[in-house]
């Protein structure tokens, strides 16, 4: 099979993985036109100093020996036609689209094929010759393969600015139902293994000029949401203690999309888009705002609204510490008003340093005032008369546009015509 055939089944088998940010474009190239987004498996992140780089998103094999109900290389998917690379033909690839300034880097996941260090051995193969043999020195972001020798992800993160290792699913009972072969330990003591090797490289980079790098750019894990039962607060408690305890960048969320008729794999509650993008807000929340999972969502209140977002939820929740007032309030304080972000609460406690703040102010700063407004006064004063009636308020944020379905996203994948 010819090397392009194999870039376009792998690249297509890739795109479930949300751990690199995004899943590319499909926009065609036109005739006279500049540049092209339609090269399989083309796709886009951003590094830490925010600039934002195309990746070659691939897998090395869709071949696999596991069968988890939640994934398209499943190996009872007997429908997938089945490539594999070679270590040969997947560095050659990446170095001549790198030359034709196609992409500034590569995203490498795989399939279990034969074993995980196996498998893990193939993956070390192709960014070893990356980087000793054609000197690559671009971005490399690896997917570990949980269960490999704990040797050979020491030596992946010689060569890697990142990596991953995705936990899949939130639970051991969830792994236990829908990827029985697969275990959480095999999960966990490889991201515990680099969360050392990290914190090793960083205290030897401050007394050593030339210390050997160990994955620079951190790692990060990815949760399938809506395959099995868990709530947004289970989630957010889970991902809330990675950041802790793992030192993660990034726990990213993927709303879960059936790929197959899988009985054990069917979408708990409504398949929905809104409530990834509700989950991806809370994270923030609990990265930037200073929030715990434990005030954002509680066991008797444990899922996130669909029509306002978590902030608001959460603010709502405990209009008790409302309003606020605008030129007395300290930076957390600010932080934890809604329509307030990270930088426009840094301007208002810059800017007080000049005088009072009054509301056309707070809107050139970039404050969303049509959500502000009901938590903030200026000067003693609240810009809407309304009542602080937490329900009156809810039903005035609340979104208008209507809640994101994959069934309109994706109407071939369910079956739906368009």
């Amino acid at each position: 099979m010819e090397v392009l055939d194999k870039l376009a089944i792998l690249a297509d088998s890739a795109k479930y993985d949300v751990s690199c940010s995004s899943s590319g474009s499909s926009r065609p190239g036109e005739k006279n036109a500049l540049g092209s987004a339609s090269l399989p498996g083309i796709c886009h992140s951003f590094s830490d100093d925010g600039r934002c780089i195309s990746l070659l998103k691939i897998l090395y094999t869709n071949k696999c020996i596991y069968d988890c109900g939640y994934c398209i290389n499943r190996s009872s998917n007997d429908k997938l036609k089945r490539v594999e690379f070679t270590p040969d033909e997947l560095v050659d690839l990446m170095i001549q689209f790198y030359r034709r300034n196609y992409i500034e880097g590569l995203f490498l996941s795989s399939g279990v094929v034969r074993n995980p260090n196996y498998t893990m051995e193939q993956l070390i193969e192709v960014v070893k010759r990356l980087r000793t043999v054609e000197r690559f020195n671009g971005y490399i972001h690896l997917k570990v393969i949980p269960g490999a020798d704990a040797k050979l992800i020491e030596e992946a993160g010689k060569y890697v600015d990142r990596i991953s290792i995705n936990i899949e699913l939130p639970t051991t009972r969830s792994l236990r139902l829908l990827a029985p072969e697969k275990s959480r330990i095999d999960m966990i003591n490889p991201m515990m293994q680099i969360k050392e090797g990290i914190e090793e490289y960083r205290s030897d980079k401050g007394r050593f000029k030339n210390a050997p790098k160990f994955v620079p750019a951190g790692q990060t894990t990815q949760l399938i949401v809506g395959a099995t039962p868990e709530a947004d607060y289970n989630i957010l408690r889970i991902a809330e203690s990675f950041y802790k305890k793992m030192d993660l960048k990034r726990v990213y969320y993927s709303s879960y999309i059936p790929v197959g008729n899988v009985p054990s794999c069917q979408p708990y509650g409504e398949v929905s888009l809104m409530r990834e993008h509700r989950i991806y807000q809370a994270d923030w929340l609990l990265r930037f705002y200073g929030f715990r999972a434990g005030e954002i969502l509680t066991e008797e209140d444990p899922f996130l609204e669909m029509m306002i977002d978590p902030k608001c939820q959460w603010a709502l929740r405990n209009m008790q510490y409302f309003p606020i007032e605008i030129n007395r309030a300290d930076l957390m304080t600010l932080l934890r008003i809604p329509g307030i972000g990270n930088v426009t609460a840094r301007r208002i406690v810059a800017s007080r340093k000049f005088g009072p703040l009054d509301f056309d102010a707070l809107k050139r700063m970039g404050v969303v005032l049509k959500r502000a407004k009901y938590f903030i006064t200026c000067k003693g004063k609240m810009m809407t008369a309304a009542d602080q009636n937490p329900f009156l308020i809810r039903q005035l944020l609340a979104d208008v546009s209507p809640q994101i379905s994959l069934f309109e996203i994706y109407p071939n994948q369910f079956g739906v015509s368009s």
